[in-house]
């Protein structure tokens, strides 16, 4: 991960022209590397999310990256998000509704730290944080922030924002 040190307002990092991937963390930018094993993490948690939507009409919208203007110092790109309400454009005012980052070495502190108390202030419905390493995800839902369920091996995620949907963290890493 690298890191551009000076602050920017989230006009100036939306005008800018900076790496993929890259997001706006407290008005610094920050250039996020995902391995290959965070790719896969992130695939599957979207395919399993992307078919509940296809389970019938009003199931909202699944995606990956974007533009989440959160304040005027933090512009997000989940690794997944969904959205009860599709966003339009490449920039969206707001959280999404569900946000799921993949821990990766270098970024793990911010999305366990800073990220997360930003969705929360912004009004993200649920969090979610999958620990690689634990084999685990940490669930943060609106009213519980601090207070995180953690769901591991043998057990599925689920939400209440996706009713029937169901993903058993053995497939999440099944290697």
């Amino acid at each position: 991960m690298t890191v551009m040190t000076t602050r920017i307002s989230a006009d100036e990092f939306l005008a800018g022209d900076y790496p993929t991937g890259s997001e706006l963390i407290d008005g610094v930018v920050h250039v996020i590397d995902a391995t290959f094993r965070h790719q896969r993490l992130c695939s599957r948690c979207y395919n399993s999310l992307y078919e509940w939507t296809r389970t019938e009409p009003g199931h909202g919208e699944i995606g990956w990256g974007g533009n989440w203007v959160l304040s005027d110092s933090h512009v997000y790109k989940p690794d997944v998000w969904w959205a009860a309400t599709p966003p339009d454009g490449t920039r969206h005012d707001g959280p999404p509704d569900l946000a799921v980052e993949v821990r990766s070495p270098g970024t793990w502190r911010l999305d366990i730290g800073p990220k997360r108390a930003q969705y929360l202030a912004s009004g993200t419905k649920e969090l979610w944080l999958i620990d690689t390493p634990a084999r685990t995800v940490l669930v943060y839902r609106a009213g519980a922030f601090d207070d995180p369920l953690e769901i591991g091996p043998g057990e599925d995620l689920t939400s209440p924002l996706l009713p029937g949907f169901a993903l058993p963290i053995d497939a999440l890493f099944a290697d």
